[in-house]
């Protein structure tokens, strides 16, 4: 095992296919029906119970976490239609641990989506409408999720495709139930239709399909049989049912039906990368994550580096408001050079070796002032300033101690709202995640520089930040997030509480603040900080505190505390809940 913390870019172009086994969920017997649970050899922890049960299922017959994570990527597509699905992309973070025979090592896989080749640098700034870049087929990158799926089973798993993409095509065939997760976040959608007559008809499918109209409540019935009808043509025919055939065909009539210039030769041209992954030492840990064009790797690498070169002890706990100062001055620092450096390194060079450096963030942490917070224009590297709501992540470990982190998006709720009607998905809005109008903030109110402008083939940045910790055991900790740039700070906030011994329950459940450079403003959830005097204290420090109700929605499984057996977790505050055996 490397214990280095910098990070060697080698991309593997890798091409579109697949391979072999499968059948119904023998779901084992779980101790409880809570957020949080112990399994003896191998856990899935997603964002959805029946998304869990579902790669759970696939590990009962044998398969691999490989093959577990794309049973459950696919199912996520059914059950979680308005975070991620087969219109979007995503990373998955691998450890192989060699003793399935397969060779030991860790990689990472990108299929985040691209830039289509019609869509230059200025395109958004000569368009009148101020939000196309996150609503309607302007919005649409290239999607990514089927073929990087199928490229990591074809590469990776063990078992058939059929078999892997049978759970979710049941689940498609009969529906699932809205949970309150679903109903909190379809509500400002609602809203914004009710202001928007016009969209009931522009984006009806959302409309009357998931929204019903308006009316969805907890424990309506939500059904998309169509959807059963896409995987179906792809668990025939692979990944050719998306760039060469129907599904792809669908696709492309969608988005130019509402102006958009996606092409068939987007699709046909899109390539699965797999890299080497983002690397740092914290605290004798080797920690492994997504490189760029994810900026959530690294960024969250950076802060915890500089933490590491403070001298903080991570076997303590985060709740008091010296400690809080402390981690949000160095995401102050970590989220300045995101917003400098980061895009992607097939376009731009990223240095990600020096921003994990020992000299660099040793540098950074002796700029923190422990008493007080500093003017933004002190933070990174940058001499002064300038002037992901929708996405699902799942970690899943096997009996061979083979490990995947994966985070998919389709990047706002409901993504641009534009679905494929006669397959019954939607697809996603990452055309915001690049820069799409200079000196401006995108949807999460991030700055980016213009090495994030959009180009042909070009992946936007990402704070999607998908993680494996390992010790000198094997697999510590498997986790990541949804949220934006919480994804960043929620995820690690729940390894940050790992590393000091929690339960991966406690670790996922516990309160948790936010710092993303500018806005300028420490962002606390509503249970966070509330002892006597710690909010007061935290002003004390300079900041401008800010409230959200979730940072972030983590899902965590880690090596149980006994040593034998996984600790899984799917955070409270989106409703999943783990399985395994």
């Amino acid at each position: 095992m490397k214990h280095a913390a910098t990070l060697v870019i080698t991309a593997l172009s890798i091409g579109l296919f697949f391979a072999p086994g499968c059948a119904r969920l023998s779901s084992q017997t779980r101790a409880s029906d809570s957020y949080a649970d112990r399994f003896e050899r191998e856990a899935v922890a997603a964002d959805h119970h029946l998304a869990s049960e579902a790669g759970a299922e696939i590990l009962a017959r044998g398969g691999n976490a490989i093959d577990a994570a794309v049973a459950t990527s696919f199912a996520l597509s059914v059950v979680r239609p308005y975070s991620c699905g087969i219109g979007g992309g995503g990373f998955m973070v691998v450890h192989r641990s060699g003793e399935d025979g397969a060779g030991a090592g860790q990689f990472a896989i990108n299929y985040r989506e691209t830039c289509p080749a019609g869509v230059a640098p200025d395109r958004f700034e000569k368009l009148d409408d101020p939000v196309a870049s996150r609503f309607g087929a302007h919005s649409v990158a290239t999607p990514g999720t089927i073929v990087g799926l199928l490229r990591a089973l074809e590469t990776h798993g063990t078992m058939d495709r059929r078999d892997v993409l049978a759970p979710a095509i049941r689940l498609a065939r009969s529906g699932f139930h809205a949970d309150a997760h679903y109903i909190s976040s379809t509500a400002a959608l609602i809203d914004r239709f009710e202001a928007n007559p016009e969209w009931k008809r522009r984006f009806a499918f959302v409309w009357e399909r998931y929204l019903l109209s308006g009316n969805v409540r907890q424990g309506d019935l939500i059904r998309v049989p169509e959807q059963a009808r896409a995987l179906t043509l792809i668990a025939e025919q692979g990944a050719r049912a998306y760039t060469h055939g129907p599904v792809g065909d669908a696709i492309i009539r969608a988005v130019r039906a509402d102006g958009g210039v996606l092409s068939p030769p987007d699709l046909a041209s899109f390539h699965v990368e797999q890299v080497a992954p983002a690397r740092a030492r914290i605290a004798g840990y080797d920690l492994v994550g997504m490189p760029p064009p994810s900026s959530g790797g690294v960024t969250m690498f950076e802060a915890l580096r500089i933490l590491d070169a403070l001298g903080y002890d991570f076997s303590g706990p985060l709740d008091t408001p010296e400690r809080a100062h402390l981690v949000s001055e160095a995401l102050k620092h970590a989220f300045a050079d995101r917003a400098e450096w980061f895009g992607d390194p097939a376009f731009t060079d990223v240095p990600v070796g020096r921003l994990l450096s020992d000299a660099y963030t040793a540098s950074l942490a002796a700029r923190i002032d422990r008493t007080r917070t500093q003017p933004a224009s002190v933070y990174g590297s940058r001499a002064q300033i300038v002037e992901d709501g929708g996405t699902s992540h799942f970690s899943v470990v096997d009996r061979w101690g083979n490990a995947v982190a994966c985070t998919e998006t389709i990047n706002l709720v409901f993504g641009s709202l534009v679905a494929v009607p006669e397959f019954g998905f939607v697809l996603n809005d990452q055309m915001d995640d690049f820069l799409t109008r200079r000196g401006r903030v995108n949807a999460f109110g991030l700055r980016q520089s213009e090495r994030n402008l959009p180009g042909a083939g070009k992946r936007p940045l990402s704070s999607m930040s998908p993680t494996i910790v390992l010790d000198d055991e094997g697999v510590l900790a498997v986790a990541g997030a949804s949220g934006g740039p919480r994804i960043i700070t929620g995820t690690m906030q729940a390894l940050m509480r790992t590393l000091a011994g929690d339960s991966a329950g406690a670790s996922v459940a516990r309160p948790r603040l936010h710092h993303q450079w500018i806005p300028d403003r420490l962002d606390l959830e509503p249970d966070a900080f509330t002892g006597v005097g710690q909010r007061a204290a935290l002003e004390g420090f300079g900041h401008e505190l800010g409230e959200r109700v979730e940072i972030g929605s983590v899902q965590l499984i880690r090596r149980a505390r006994s040593g034998t057996g996984w600790d899984a977790a799917s955070d409270p505050r989106k409703g999943g809940r783990p399985a395994g055996r």
